[in-house]
């Protein structure tokens, strides 16, 4: 355990790993050790009803026998753990860290060690109605007392919270969710460093994430190049994990991902955004159409001087312009007029 001076006192930087007997091989002897004290202790009962002249034996098989095989054998019991794969267990004795339980088998502790889990107990809402709906029918006979798990679970969770409303660099409000990919690596850190690093973890994403979406606006406008949070999600999701990762260091936790998982306009500017939109949306196709149109006319000037098709003076070459653009830049199709005179 790393001792540090000043504001990081308190804190828990280093995991202790800890070495267990097997589980196997001290349940089998004390099974045997309790089956011999209590036929020690069966003995001597039998010794002093026939009145024995050995009642000093008696006695001590008695004591012997009823103090191991009815109170020390069963506390040994007490000792026995069994770890599943991608699991932890936290101890503690008489309040003092000893060290983390890792690694799949069947181990024997110390028993009055105890097991420290901030978030055992803490259910989900669909559990918590699950469970008061199996409850419900004992509540008048008697209470059912659920068992509690107190091991840390190493395998990778995912941590999505309500959608937010936060402004954008524009200060326009904008909902948006993320999810985050994460686990345990310190165990130390997560159980004596925080309150509860399930409850940590949350908001520690919620300042993040306001704090990730006030750099960018929702979308670039203007520039093509510019990062916003609809056109740049891979940068906005890294600097989004890096900002978690250091705010969630301190309770042994790994930001494996962060993902923005929604994104759109707060209700009351989402229609004058979409109408913006549409009229950014507008404007570009119709700079794309008058390029083109400026090009054909342009080339069909080209080939009628080029092939002495017809000879148009610079009046006339304005008309024609005119017209052109008219008949492909207009939103309806054009209606022919054949003219059957004179050009002049």
């Amino acid at each position: 355990m790393a001792t540090i001076t000043g504001n990081e006192s308190t804190m828990q930087h280093e995991e202790i790993k800890m070495r267990a007997m097997s589980g196997m091989g001290c349940m089998i002897m004390n099974i045997l050790a309790v089956l011999v004290c209590s036929a020690a202790f069966s003995y001597g009962t039998y010794l002093v009803a026939i009145a024995s002249d050995n009642i000093a034996l008696a006695v001590v098989l008695m004591v012997v026998g009823g103090l191991y095989g009815f109170m020390i054998g069963p506390v040994v019991f007490a000792g026995l753990k069994i770890i599943k794969p991608n699991e932890a267990l936290v101890l503690t004795l008489f309040g003092r860290y000893v060290g983390t339980l890792k690694g799949t088998g069947f181990y024997w502790v110390n028993p009055f060690c105890v097991a420290v889990n901030p978030t055992a107990g803490v259910t989900s809402a669909a559990t918590a109605t699950f469970k008061s709906q199996i409850e419900a029918p004992a509540v008048a006979t008697a209470s059912f007392n659920w068992p509690v798990n107190r091991k840390l679970s190493l395998k990778a969770m995912t941590l999505s919270n309500d959608k937010q409303k936060i402004n954008d660099q524009l200060g326009n409000p904008i909902i948006i969710g993320i999810v985050v990919i994460w686990r345990v690596v310190n165990t130390a850190k997560a159980v004596f460093n925080v309150d509860n690093y399930k409850e940590f973890l949350s908001i520690q994403c919620d300042s993040a994430l306001r704090n990730i979406v006030r750099l960018y606006p929702y979308d670039s406008v203007g520039s093509d190049n510019e990062a916003s949070l609809r056109g740049s999600s891979m940068e906005v999701a890294e600097k989004l994990k890096s900002e978690i990762q250091a705010k969630v260091d301190v309770a042994g936790l790994e930001i494996t991902e962060a993902r923005i998982t929604h994104l759109s306009y707060s209700e009351e500017i989402a229609a004058v955004m979409l109408q913006r939109q549409q009229a950014s949306a507008i404007i570009d196709a119709r700079n794309m159409i008058v390029e083109g149109a400026v090009g054909m006319v342009e080339m069909a000037l080209a080939k009628l001087s080029e092939n002495d098709i017809v000879e148009l003076d610079e009046e006339r070459k304005a008309a024609m312009v005119s017209n052109l653009l008219v008949v492909l830049c207009g939103n309806r199709d054009a209606q022919p007029v054949v003219n059957s005179g004179s050009l002049y």
